[in-house]
């Protein structure tokens, strides 16, 4: 695999993505600032937005994935409008708040009414207009445009063969399971990364094999406890990077309160989730000690037995990276597609992993007794 070379005291390094659609660029900045490290990750984990990240990730030789990561983005925040769009104009680097919030809302709203290039566009004509029964066409976006792009930037053999593992989470519409695609279990296609990413009523449902499936963050939005559960348990250093911040201002007015409604409904509790895992792992370790010391006989019991194999020595370090998002990006932050707001989340993510990474605990093996440390250098931690 190819994190433990990179990050020898652990025996694998993974990457978990949360969902958040045009905030995804941070996570590509992230990334980037891993590669500059030398650490690349032997399993990527996402959700919608962070699903995509994943496979374009996972799909790709390591030297190729920050390009093939440039490609989609920089494709995908063109304007939809071409050359009547707003041009992004990068020797402009501050701008006016209130101007700057204009131009968002401006841009999403063009998103809004024309897509996304290489992901969606408009479904023509509108079910609200003329009706589709079938589920595969119930949504406003048609979301052809980004199977186009996944085939062109994703090498799936390269997902399915063993060399790194993917996992991303969707929702089956009919019983309401959430569901984990995973390499260890599954044949990965451009189905399963869209199906993660599906979410009504903008995008329809994604069918696989007779069933279909919405976007996984219905349910949750973060797939750190897929990866921390999974067994066989290793030592595993894990940076979660999150696109909604969990933790925020009181909100001023409805506008600030939609905002914080979203952040913390996305955020999925990342840090409650890990709080779990610490104390079951505080467990398992605790458990282990006292099974060292216990007599055969003891031992021999089923119920230690069955108790001996849910403990291990295994250790962990979780690495939070958590985007928080600028006054100015308002409700319309997960579609506003512009290159300039593209480039800001990408900077900020490139910054994060650089931070994290000038500490050198965070690729150290943990030494406390519950072997398990978390690492948060946000700017609210």
């Amino acid at each position: 695999m190819a994190g433990t070379s990179d990050c020898p005291e652990f025996k694998s390094v993974a990457l978990v993505l949360q969902g958040g659609g045009a905030l995804g660029s941070y996570q590509a900045g992230v990334y980037e600032g891993l590669a500059e490290a030398g650490v690349h990750p032997d399993w990527v984990a996402g959700i919608s937005i962070g699903a995509v990240n994943s496979a374009l990730i996972a799909g790709n030789e390591p030297e190729k994935r920050v390009e093939k990561l440039r490609e989609f983005w920089e494709k995908v925040s063109e304007s939809p409008l071409g050359p009547f769009g707003v041009p992004y104009n990068p020797s402009v680097k501050h701008i006016n708040e209130f101007v700057h919030r204009a131009l968002n809302q401006f841009r999403a709203m063009g998103v809004a009414a024309w897509g996304a290039p290489g992901f969606f566009r408009p479904r023509v004509p509108s079910p609200l207009v003329w009706p589709l029964p079938q589920p595969s066409k119930l949504s406003h976006y048609d979301i052809a445009p980004l199977q186009e792009t996944l085939e062109k930037l994703v090498d799936f053999d390269r997902i399915n063969s063993g060399r790194s593992r993917l996992s991303v989470g969707a929702v089956n519409v009919r019983n309401g399971n959430f569901t984990y695609f995973d390499t260890t279990t599954h044949r990965i296609d451009f189905r399963h990364i869209m199906a993660s990413g599906s979410l009504p009523p903008g995008f329809p449902a994604t069918e696989i094999d007779g069933e279909f499936y919405w976007d996984g963050g219905i349910v949750s939005n973060t797939p750190l406890q897929w990866v921390l559960d999974s067994k066989p348990r290793k030592d595993t250093l894990a940076f979660q990077v999150d696109l909604w911040s969990a933790t925020g201002e009181l909100p001023r007015d409805l506008a600030e309160a939609e905002v914080r409604q979203k952040d913390i409904q996305f955020s999925s509790r990342t840090r409650e989730a890990t709080h779990q895992v610490l104390n079951a792992q505080r467990l398992r370790r605790i458990f282990r000690q006292v099974y060292e010391q216990l007599p055969d006989e003891i031992r021999a019991l089923p119920e230690v037995e069955f108790l001996a194999k849910e403990s291990d020595e295994s250790v962990y370090n979780i690495v939070h990276l958590i985007y928080h998002a600028k006054n100015y990006e308002g409700t319309s932050k997960d579609y506003e597609f512009s290159r300039r707001t593209m480039e800001e989340h990408w900077a900020a993510g490139l910054a994060a992993a650089r931070k994290a990474l000038k500490h050198p605990e965070v690729l150290r093996r943990p030494a406390n007794r519950e072997g398990f440390r978390v690492f948060d250098f946000s700017r609210d931690a």
